[in-house]
């Protein structure tokens, strides 16, 4: 069943697996590279959708890695607070060699050797989420029970509140 799948997306499926999950991955014509694209293809509220975001310890040069909600912004400066130095937005080289996938495609799960997780408080608010399966049209759907597990990662409040 899971042999028309691309290598990458295989390469989650047998993740989550290996977690003894049975969320299954699956690839739509649809572009799912975007938090915006991919509720539309699932039609399912922007929030629910799970955004995996690298950024870089500026003086350590650590990955730090953010699952957010797909309707929100990160606030930098709250991360930085958290990772306990300045951070910055990670490039493209960069996110692969942490993750092993490209960006638009970069999923919770599969990465090379486990990253330092924050998972965005929001996202437990939904019983069902989205999110990228190692390319721009493929996702899973997983709960936020299920997010947690795979990513091991810290709840914490790291959206990025408009100005009033």
């Amino acid at each position: 069943m899971d042999s028309n799948l691309s290598a990458s997306a295989k390469r989650v499926q047998d993740a989550l697996h290996g977690f003894g999950l049975d969320c299954k991955v699956k690839e739509l014509a649809e572009s799912t590279r975007t938090a915006v694209d991919a509720a539309n293809a699932v039609g399912c509220d922007v929030g629910q959708i799970v955004k995996s975001l690298v950024f870089r310890g500026k003086a350590s040069g650590k990955a730090i890695f953010v699952v957010a909600s797909g309707a929100n912004q990160v606030n930098e400066k709250s991360l930085a607070s958290l990772v306990g130095e300045k951070i910055g937005k990670a490039d493209a080289d960069f996110v692969r060699e942490q993750t092993g996938f490209a960006i638009g495609g970069v999923s919770p799960v599969g990465h090379p050797a486990p990253l330092h997780t924050y998972v965005d408080e929001d996202l437990l608010g939904y019983d069902e989420l989205w999110a990228a399966a190692g390319t721009p049209h493929a996702l899973f759907s997983l709960t936020p029970e299920q997010l947690c597990l795979i990513t091991s990662g810290e709840v914490v409040n790291i959206k990025k509140v408009a100005a009033p």
